[in-house]
């Protein structure tokens, strides 16, 4: 009796173990983790001096033209936008396998105190690479209230 009860417990398992293995299932964990934030397509170095902020940013696959930048209220922006792509890689057009990712990512930086109009920018080998001069005297934006 004990061993017909491992062996029916054994075909489920065994069978919800097949079943979990499918290529749709095997992938999904992989999926999830690849996007999030930590994962995410703009890798940054923010070095920071007293004179500017340097920042380069990975955005492999991106047209320049592609790319767009913002600066304001001490915030800069960055979107990329990759249109899709076709790949037939049989004569049916049937994908074997796809990796790359097409659509918009943006992330933003809070970097105060920035001279606008001496921002920088430079985009070669999927690296964006920009200069934002601090300003010279910074405004303070703080200001006390007296309370009556």
């Amino acid at each position: 009796m004990a061993n017909g009860l491992q062996k029916r417990h054994d075909d489920f398992f065994g069978d919800f173990g097949d079943w979990m293995n499918d290529g749709f299932f095997s992938n999904l964990g992989k999926a999830f983790y690849s996007i999030t934030p930590e994962h995410g397509t703009m890798k940054t170095d923010v070095k920071e001096t007293d004179q500017a902020y340097q920042l380069k940013i990975d955005l492999p696959g991106f047209d320049k033209a592609d790319i767009h930048l913002n600066y304001a209220n001490d915030m800069l922006a960055v979107t990329g936008h990759r249109s899709s792509f076709s790949d037939d890689s049989d004569k049916k057009g049937n994908m074997i396998h796809s990796e790359r990712t097409y659509g918009q990512v943006s992330r933003q930086y809070h970097l105060p105190d920035v001279d606008r109009d001496k921002i920088t920018a430079k985009y070669e080998k999927g690296v964006l690479s920009m200069t934002l001069p601090k300003l010279d005297q910074a405004v303070d934006n703080d200001s006390h209230i007296e309370i009556e």
